[in-house]
């Protein structure tokens, strides 16, 4: 474990006899009282996850003449003040260096908020994209995040932190006070439920995940069931669903791609539209309770067409689901597919996103 970094909450989770484990350079709790249960309070009530490891930057000037416009998939400028928009930092080959979320603090300020594993780099690529690289400040270090989500979440968040809070619509934010501290609350998520992410220093992220936890509708969570939880919904893990070898089209988020704006990498995306991705990402679900696995082969009809990128078994649908990348023949909606590693095989359907329907997301 040594080399490791550690959030302010190492301690909490260590007295939690919470199981940790590396992710993306960091020491994380992967689970509390075990995987399955988490993810079912999460479902239920309001679970409670430590995301400090998230790499935040600010950036502040003016977003066309600085070149911040030209950086992502996305219009930044296009972002009302208080709302944020998600999409990718893409490579001049068209694969995605990062997926992220980009917060519209003021007409000439933003926050953007990145993967863990890749902040380092992600920081250096969008300096070198900017005409004044100063601009862009890494506050990481001093933001700690703290994730509430679930069916429960909005009326604990109301108790303890404040009315105003209970109105925000999705994807909207607010800056307000926290703890006597300036603070970033979001109605936003990696779950498929109702749920908050809140951005405040560092220094008081052990004080709020105590005043939380001693609510009996809250309990924590750690990234496990977070993993479970947004598989569920469909939800690409950077690394394992996406990378620098894969771009938005082929990963079928061209949703989150606007063809119409500059930035690098457009030029790939057409080139591929035009002559069509080698490989498409899928959803599946397994015929049985097994569950499929990362780097497990895709067969149709015996022949290798394709990778699992995730998988597991969902408590939801009391099935293996996955999701995986395939030659684009074996994509369509109802496919047969075979999900095989070493002696085990599992027959499967392609099915669409997401597999689970039935959250409070938009409540």
């Amino acid at each position: 474990m040594e080399g490791l970094k550690a959030t302010p909450l190492q301690a909490h989770h260590e007295g939690l006899k919470a199981l940790m484990a590396p992710f993306g350079g960091w020491l994380m709790p992967i689970q509390y009282e075990g995987i399955l249960a988490e993810h079912r309070w999460c479902r239920e009530k309001a679970a409670l996850f430590d995301i400090c490891h998230m790499g935040e930057f600010r950036y502040r000037g003016d977003i066309q003449a600085g070149g911040l416009e030209d950086v992502f998939t996305f219009s930044v400028k296009g972002i009302p003040v208080g709302r944020s928009r998600y999409g990718f930092l893409l490579n001049a080959s068209g694969g995605v260096i990062d997926d992220l979320i980009v917060f519209r603090l003021a007409e000439d300020e933003v926050m953007i908020v990145v993967n863990a594993a890749t902040a380092p780099n992600d920081f250096k690529v969008i300096s070198s994209r900017l005409k004044n690289p100063a601009l862009l400040v890494d506050i990481s270090a001093q933001t700690g995040k703290l994730d509430l989500q679930g069916p429960l979440s909005r009326e604990v968040l109301v108790e303890h932190l404040g009315g105003d809070l209970g109105a925000l619509p999705f994807f909207k934010f607010i800056r307000t006070r926290v703890l006597g501290a300036d603070a970033i609350v979001s109605r936003t998520g990696y779950t498929g439920e109702l749920g908050y992410e809140i951005f405040l220093p560092s220094g008081k992220t052990a004080e709020l995940w105590e005043l939380l936890l001693k609510d009996p509708r809250v309990a924590p969570a750690g990234l496990g069931a977070r993993d479970l939880l947004r598989l569920e919904m469909g939800y690409s893990l950077y690394g394992n669903d996406i990378d620098e070898e894969t771009s938005p089209l082929a990963a079928g988020l061209t949703g989150f791609v606007n063809l119409d704006k500059e930035f690098i990498g457009k030029d790939a995306l057409l080139r591929e539209r035009e002559k069509g991705p080698e490989k498409v990402k899928i959803a599946f679900r397994v015929d049985s309770r097994r569950s499929p696995r990362h780097y497990y082969e895709i067969l149709q009809q015996g022949t290798p067409v394709g990778m699992v990128t995730s998988g597991a078994f969902s408590p939801m649908l009391s099935c293996g689901i996955g999701m995986g990348y395939v030659k684009p023949e074996a994509a369509a909606l109802g496919t047969r597919l075979t999900i095989k590693h070493e002696r085990v095989e599992m027959e499967a359907q392609v099915v669409e996103l997401p597999f689970y329907t039935g959250g409070s997301l938009r409540a």
